[in-house]
C-alpha cells in the first residue's frame, strides 16, 4: 500500500464510488493495488503520489489522450488560451474555426454544435433527433454514455443492456415513464433491427450506432442500415466518441462510406482536454433552436483550442497511421507470445484500441494476476492496450518482452493449478465488459 491507494481508501467514504469514471476504479485492475491517482504524466509515463514511474499501455487517458500525455505542441496551444483568458461574457473565435474545420473534414456535414464530454454530446444529439422528427423512441447498438435516454433500456428489461456489454445495469433513477422508449439490437445483426423497425417504425426518431467496435460490419451491413432510416426519415446517428480520430482524420464512418444524419465526437479529439462536438445535416441540426440546449461552459475557450491544436498535429504527423502500425505490432505479438508459450487467448477489436481475453479457466483471475505483475515490471498494463503517438516501436517491443514473461509464468501457474495462489489482493471486479 502507497500514498496512492491510502488515498482511495479516504476517497470512498466521501465520494460514491470512489471515483467519478467506473473505469478508473482501481477494483476494476488489481483491487488494492492499482496506484489509482497519478502525480505527473507525460508521452506515455506515469508518476503515480509516491514517485513511481509507469508505462501507461492500457487506457491512455481512457482513450482520451491520443497523441500522449502533456503533449508540448497541444500544451501550448492551451497555455496560449489561459493566458488570453479562457473564459468572458463573449464567445471564443475557436468554436467557429473548429465548426469550418469538422464540416471541411466530414463534408457530408452542414452544421456543429460543441459540448465538453462524451455523454452529454450524445444527448444532444438524441434531442436534436426528437425535435427535428417529433418523434420519441430510439434504437441503438453499443454503448452510448450514461444519460437516461440510454439506461432506459432496462427500464422494460432489466438485462436489455447486457448484449450492448453493460450486464447488471440498474436504472435506478431513470423515471419510470421512459419505458418503451429506447430499445437495443446487435451490432451486424439484421434480422433485430428489422424486427425493431417494423415494431416501432412510425415512432422511432434515430437508430443510434458506433461505426465499428471489436468485429469489422458485414458485407452489405451499412448499407442496409442507411437504406432503411433514409426511406422511413430515422435519424442515423454516428457515435465516433471511441472509434473517431483513431482510424483515419475524423470519423471512421468515413472509412465506411457511412453518409449519417448526426456524428458524434469526443475523447481523442482533444488529447485530454474536455471537448465534444455534435455535427450533422442542416434540416436535423436546425431543430437545436426549438429545443433548449444551451450550457455555460459549453462557451469556454480552451476546449476548442485543444481540439484545432490535437487536429493540426494529426494532420502534420499522419498520426493515425502511426496508431494503426503500433496497434498491428502489439496485436501480433500477443498472439504470437500465447502461441509460444502455450495460453489459450483472443485478441480483437480495431487496432488503436486492442485487447485480448484469456480463454483458460478463472480468466478474471489471470487478468488481475497479469496486471499484478506487469506492475510489479513498471507497466500500467490490463488487458487491453490503447495506443497513442508516444508508443514508440521501442517501448512497445519492451512491453511485449515483459508480457513474455509474464505470460510464460501464468502458464506454469495454471499447470501448477496456483494462479490464485499468486495474487497478492482481490481479483478484479467485471462487470463493466465493454472495453472504454
Amino acid at each position: 500500500m502507497g500514498k496512492s491507494q491510502d488515498l482511495y481508501l479516504q476517497a470512498k467514504k466521501i465520494i460514491p464510488g470512489g471515483t467519478q469514471l467506473l473505469s478508473k476504479r482501481p477494483e476494476q485492475f488489481l483491487p488494492d493495488y492499482w496506484p489509482a491517482y497519478y502525480k505527473k504524466a507525460k508521452g506515455c509515463k506515469v508518476l503515480d503520489l509516491d514517485d513511481n514511474e509507469y508505462t501507461d499501455v492500457s487506457y491512455m487517458g481512457i482513450g482520451a489522450n491520443t497523441v500522449g500525455y502533456a503533449d508540448d505542441d497541444i500544451d501550448c496551444a492551451v497555455k496560449n488560451v489561459i493566458d488570453a483568458c479562457n473564459m468572458s461574457t463573449l464567445n471564443p473565435p475557436e468554436e467557429v474555426e473548429l465548426a469550418r474545420k469538422l464540416i471541411q473534414i466530414h463534408p457530408w456535414a452542414e452544421m456543429a454544435r460543441f459540448t465538453r464530454s462524451g455523454g452529454e454530446a450524445m444527448m444532444v444529439a438524441v434531442r436534436i433527433a426528437r425535435a427535428a422528427t417529433g418523434k420519441d423512441i430510439v434504437i441503438f447498438c453499443g454503448y452510448h454514455g450514461w444519460h437516461d435516454w440510454y439506461i432506459s433500456a432496462n427500464l422494460s428489461n432489466d438485462s436489455a443492456l447486457d448484449g450492448q456489454l453493460l450486464p447488471g445495469l440498474k436504472p435506478a433513477g431513470v423515471p419510470r415513464h421512459l419505458r418503451d422508449t429506447s430499445f437495443p439490437f446487435n451490432f451486424n445483426n439484421k434480422t433485430e433491427f428489422r424486427d425493431l423497425m417494423d415494431k416501432y417504425k412510425s415512432k422511432i426518431a434515430a437508430v443510434v450506432m458506433e461505426p465499428i467496435r471489436n468485429v469489422e460490419p458485414e458485407s452489405g451491413f451499412w448499407e442496409y442500415i442507411q437504406s432503411e432510416t433514409n426511406k422511413d426519415g430515422i435519424a442515423l446517428i454516428i457515435d465516433e466518441i471511441t472509434a473517431g480520430w483513431r482510424l483515419n482524420l475524423g470519423g471512421a464512418h468515413l472509412l465506411y462510406a457511412i453518409e449519417p444524419d448526426i456524428a458524434v465526437f469526443a475523447k481523442g479529439m482533444s488529447n485530454g482536454y474536455p471537448m465534444a462536438a455534435i455535427i450533422g445535416k442542416k434540416k436535423y441540426m436546425d431543430a437545436a433552436q426549438d429545443s433548449f440546449i444551451s450550457s455555460t461552459y459549453w462557451t469556454e475557450r480552451i476546449g476548442p483550442a485543444a481540439a484545432l491544436a490535437t487536429i493540426q498535429k494529426m494532420e502534420k504527423y499522419k498520426i493515425q497511421e502511426h496508431l494503426v502500425n503500433i496497434g498491428k505490432i502489439v496485436q501480433n505479438g500477443w498472439n504470437s507470445i500465447a502461441k509460444k508459450t502455450g495460453l489459450s487467448i483472443h485478441v480483437g477489436s480495431i487496432y488503436p484500441l486492442s485487447h485480448f481475453d484469456f480463454k483458460e479457466k478463472e480468466p478474471l483471475v489471470l487478468k488481475t494476476l497479469f496486471t499484478q505483475e506487469m506492475l510489479d515490471r513498471g507497466y500500467l498494463a490490463v488487458n487491453s492496450f490503447y495506443c497513442s503517438f508516444a508508443h514508440t516501436e521501442d517501448i512497445v517491443q519492451k512491453y511485449l518482452n515483459a508480457v513474455e514473461e509474464v505470460f510464460v509464468l501464468i502458464k506454469k501457474s495454471i499447470d501448477d493449478n496456483a494462479s490464485r495462489k499468486l495474487l497478492k489482493g482481490p481479483v478484479c471486479q467485471s462487470g463493466f465488459k465493454r472495453l472504454n
